[in-house]
C-alpha cells in the first residue's frame, strides 16, 4: 500500500513528521510512503538516501494550510497544499491511504470533497480509541461534524461498531450515547431523538445514556456524541491527566523527595498509558478510503504509531463492512 503523509501539518512540522516516518521503516514492510511538502527541507531531514530511497518517495507542495486557516476557503485558494495534494491523489488512485496532523477542517473537507463518502454514510465521523481505567473504548465524533443530525449519530454508531469489532477485536461491541443523564428522558433534542432512533435498532447494541463522568470507568464498548462535544472531552481530559501527572510528582517532591525515585517509574508507566501518542492517530469514518487524523502536537512516535494503525485499518478492509452494515435495514426500522 502506498501511504501519503501530510508533511507539512501540525505544530511540529515538518522534523516530528519527518522523524515518525523514519521511525516506521523497518515496521513498513512491503508498503510506500509519499511525504508531501517542501521538498528541499524534506530531503535535508531525511538525510541519507540509503536508509530510505526504498521505501519512501517526496512530493513537492508549495503551499501549506495553516492551523488557523478556514477550512474551506483555504483548500479553494491553497490548491497547491500538501493536504489538497494528498486528497487528490487519493480521488486518483495513486495512493491507498491519506494521513495528516495538520488543519482538522480542512483535512475532513478535503477528503469529504475528493475522496467522497461511502454509499449510504451522510456525514463522516473521526474516531479515537480513548484510554480509561478498565481499557481502551472508541468515541465518535470527536470533531468532524459539530452540529450533526441524530441520523449522523446513528451512523457513527454503527460505523464505529465495525471498527470495534474488525479493527480492536470486540467480539459484540456495547454502545453508549453521551448525555447529561442516564434516564432517556434526559438530554437535549439530539440526544432523545438519536437514543430512540438506537433502541429501534437491532444492529446496536445499545446500553442507554451514558453520563460524562462514567467515560473512565468503560460504561460501553462505544461512545457516540456530537463532534463539539467529543473535541471537548478530548481536549479535557489530555489537560487534566497532565495536570494531575504534574501534581503528583511536585507533591511527592514537596512532602516526600526521598520517594520520588521510587514512585517515578510508576507514575511514567500510568501516564504513558494515557498518552494520545501511543495511540497514534484517528480515523475519519465514512469516506471512501482510509484517512486518518493525528493530534496537532504529534511527535515522532505518535506519526510513527498512525502510520502503522491506518495500514492495520486498511488491510481489514472495514469500508466494505460498513457498506454493508449500512444497507442492512433493522427488522424493527421496517415497522
Amino acid at each position: 500500500m502506498r501511504i501519503a503523509v501530510d508533511a507539512m501539518g501540525g505544530d511540529k512540522a515538518p522534523d516530528e513528521i519527518v522523524a515518525g516516518v523514519l521511525a516506521s521503516l523497518e515496521q513498513l514492510d512491503d508498503n510506500h510512503i509519499v511525504l508531501i511538502g517542501d521538498e528541499p527541507r524534506i530531503l535535508e531531514l531525511l538525510g541519507d538516501p540509503s536508509v530510505w530511497k526504498e521505501k519512501v518517495s517526496v512530493v513537492h507542495a508549495s503551499e501549506v494550510i495553516e492551523m488557523d486557516d478556514s477550512p474551506v476557503e483555504a483548500l479553494k485558494k491553497k490548491r497547491k497544499s500538501s493536504i489538497s495534494i494528498m486528497s487528490k491523489m487519493a480521488k486518483e488512485g495513486s495512493v491507498d491511504i491519506v494521513l495528516s496532523a495538520g488543519n482538522t477542517g480542512a483535512c475532513v473537507a478535503a477528503c469529504q470533497m475528493r475522496m467522497r463518502l461511502l454509499p449510504g454514510v451522510q456525514k463522516p465521523g473521526i474516531l479515537v480509541v480513548f484510554p480509561t481505567i478498565a481499557g481502551p473504548i472508541v468515541i465518535c465524533d470527536v470533531g468532524a461534524n459539530v452540529a450533526p443530525k441524530h441520523i449522523h449519530l446513528h451512523q457513527y454508531a454503527l460505523m464505529a461498531s465495525v471498527y470495534a469489532r474488525e479493527v480492536l477485536g470486540v467480539t459484540h461491541p456495547t454502545v453508549g450515547l453521551l448525555s447529561i443523564g442516564q434516564e432517556d428522558s434526559k438530554g437535549n433534542e439530539l440526544v432523545k431523538k438519536t437514543n430512540r432512533l438506537m433502541r429501534e435498532d437491532d444492529r446496536i447494541d445499545f446500553i442507554g445514556n451514558v453520563e460524562p463522568r462514567s467515560i473512565l470507568q468503560r460504561p460501553s464498548d462505544v461512545l457516540i456524541c456530537e463532534g463539539f462535544v467529543g473535541n471537548i472531552i478530548l481536549k479535557l481530559t489530555e489537560g487534566l491527566a497532565e495536570g494531575i501527572f504534574r501534581f503528583i510528582g511536585k507533591e511527592f517532591a514537596r512532602q516526600k523527595p526521598e520517594l520520588l525515585p521510587h514512585f517515578k517509574p510508576v507514575v511514567e508507566s500510568i501516564y504513558a498509558k494515557h498518552d494520545y501518542n501511543e495511540y497514534g492517530g484517528a480515523p475519519l469514518l465514512g469516506v471512501n478510503g482510509t484517512c486518518v487524523i493525528c493530534h496537532g502536537s504529534s511527535d515522532a512516535r505518535a506519526i510513527k504509531n498512525a502510520i502503522l494503525i491506518a495500514l492495520r485499518q486498511a488491510k481489514t478492509d472495514i469500508n466494505s463492512k460498513i457498506v454493508e452494515q449500512l444497507a442492512k435495514t433493522s427488522d424493527a426500522l421496517k415497522d
